[in-house]
């Protein structure tokens, strides 16, 4: 379990990692930190809209972030956290859109910072549930995490089957509760 870094208001800075890379920063007011998950709330953080032909993500749009950190400080990793972040969207009048899924190595939550590493893979379930969509699994390939980090690569591929296997069965919700 995480200690609890801070109080529920208190705003965060998410850094999402890609390839070694600062992807992205973005300011997030912290929901929750119970020591097992941490949820952060932000705005759509990138410039302007991004059409993905499923969903398109626009300013106003707002995500509650769901994050469970490495329970092993200094073992980021490798401490038995799931290896995904789930995103709940919705417009700035609380339309869900539905819920964006990452594949990441577990968060860890270190002054003011949950740093998050992306490992490409992604999963998409509209708000209804009917469309649940594998995504990026070319740039995941591409990646070469199989060849540079195999337990890895085999736990994030394990990770989106399971959220796969969850919002198929609607157990999606169930996690966020």
């Amino acid at each position: 379990m995480s200690a609890r870094s801070a109080d529920p208001g208190t705003t965060l800075t998410v850094v999402l990692v890609k390839a070694g890379r600062t992807k992205i920063r973005y300011p997030a007011e912290l929901v929750r930190d119970d020591g097992t998950r941490i949820t952060v709330r932000a705005p759509w953080a990138a410039p302007g809209v991004r059409d993905f032909g499923f969903v398109r993500f626009e300013p106003g749009d707002v995500f509650t972030e769901h994050y469970w950190p490495d329970p092993s400080p200094g073992r980021e990793g490798t401490g038995g956290a799931p290896m995904y972040a789930v995103k709940e969207v919705r417009t700035g009048d609380g339309e869900l859109k539905g819920w964006y899924c990452d594949i990441i190595r577990p968060a860890v939550l270190r002054d003011g910072e949950l740093l998050v590493e992306d490992l490409d893979l992604d999963l998409w379930v509209s708000a209804d549930g009917s469309s649940v969509l594998r995504l990026d699994e070319d740039e995941f390939e591409e990646s070469g995490l199989a060849g540079r980090d195999a337990p890895a690569a085999e736990a994030a591929v394990r990770a989106l089957d399971e959220l796969e296997h969850l919002a198929r069965t609607g157990g999606l919700a169930g996690l966020l509760t």
